[in-house]
């Protein structure tokens, strides 16, 4: 007698016809990326928000000279550069509204300054000093992840949460090309789909994953099209037009935050400088490469179609440079302050109810600064 003979065995039915669950055809992203600036869409673009990512994109250029300058002056520990991407990064924030959460990447330090976090505490991670320099409670601003992907389960997990309890809120989530490759980005979106929580996830394709070239991580048409496994929508964008990167965006975060679900928006950007200032980029790129690219800057390109409608003058230009130098001066003169360090800080958030060995080590320390301290007066 075989297991299928025996009494009460489980006998399976034939299948019912198969049906796909979701029309694959509207989640497809388009065939090439998304733009504005230079078609006959860009006349109808807002002037005032032309102006205004102009500003942003001055500054932020600006933001990334300075902190590069500071990790070749000791300042900082290391810093992930954006510049090229700072369309991408300023879009970001300002498409989300103060009721919403940011969850950035180590590389969108841009962002978080641009969604009103100040530049000094936004850069305390990679001083090196503390785990975060800014309150995300405050800011609605997860702290800058360094771990590859591992922000977007968390942003996936806010955004449900603030479903079930009834918050209004969208959680967009930052990531770069590699970050793709881990197993937390494919978790991410698939909890994020099979939930339909109310998160955007911007992939920000620079182009390289440290030295690593997109075609050596994926074989798909585009990341963008990653998106229709999963069920939810892909959007192609050009990452250097800010003004089409924004409009993507926003057409994201509302379709998020009327119960659409998710949507995963690829925006196709470069990586102008190093991975970061510990790495040399000229030993698996070639500089006409990144030459062609600034031909693409998105600083030229939107200061372009500007003045092409005559909505910049030198005046606005000179004035934007200038605001950009005097935030550049003034994070230089702070970050040139040594930070008030205090060794008993290596105790606290380590554990919410500090363990017996914790407490012995505390109470050691806080002995040998006292007896350091008294000698020291003796003297």
């Amino acid at each position: 007698m075989t297991v299928m003979e025996q009494r009460g065995a489980y006998r399976p039915s034939p299948p019912p016809a198969w049906q796909p669950r979701t029309d694959p055809a509207p989640l497809l992203p388009d065939a090439e990326p998304y733009r504005v600036l230079g078609t006959e869409a860009a006349a109808k673009a807002d002037p005032e928000l032309l102006r205004r990512l102009y500003a942003h994109l001055v500054r932020g250029r600006r933001y990334n000279t300075q902190a590069t300058a500071l990790t070749k002056q000791g300042r900082l520990a290391v810093y992930p550069s954006s510049t090229g991407q700072e369309a991408c990064e300023v879009a970001a924030a300002l498409v989300l509204q103060e009721r919403d959460w940011l969850f950035p990447s180590y590389r969108d330090t841009l962002a978080v300054v641009t969604r009103g976090v100040d530049p000094v505490e936004a850069l305390t991670l990679l001083r090196g000093d503390w785990h975060t320099g800014y309150d995300p409670r405050e800011h609605r601003t997860a702290p800058l992840s360094t771990p590859l992907a591992t922000q977007l389960p968390h942003a996936v997990g806010l955004a449900h949460a603030a479903r079930l309890k009834g918050d209004d809120v969208v959680a967009l989530a930052m990531v770069g090309d590699g970050g793709t490759s881990e197993g937390d980005f494919h978790e991410a979106l698939n909890f994020a789909a099979v939930w339909q929580a109310p998160v955007v996830f911007l992939v920000q394709n620079n182009g390289f994953a440290i030295s690593v070239p997109l075609a050596k991580q994926t074989a798909a048409p585009s990341l963008a099209h990653k998106a229709v496994g999963y069920g939810m929508p892909g959007r192609l964008v050009d990452g250097n037009d800010a003004v089409a990167v924004h409009e993507v965006l926003t057409d994201a975060v509302r379709h998020a935050r009327a119960g659409g679900g998710p949507m995963l928006v690829e925006a196709v950007t470069y990586r102008i400088d190093a991975h970061t200032n510990a790495d040399d980029a000229t030993r698996y790129r070639g500089d006409a490469e990144v030459e062609a690219w600034r031909d693409h800057d998105p600083v030229k390109l939107l200061e372009r179609e500007l003045s092409g409608r005559g909505l910049l003058d030198e005046d606005t230009v000179t004035a934007v440079r200038e605001d950009a130098e005097a935030m550049a001066a003034r994070l230089r003169e702070r970050m040139n302050q040594d930070a008030p360090l205090d060794p008993m800080d290596l105790f606290a958030h380590v554990y919410a109810e500090p363990t017996p060995q914790l407490r012995e080590q505390q109470a050691l320390l806080r002995a040998e600064l006292a007896a350091e301290a008294e000698e020291g007066g003796a003297r």
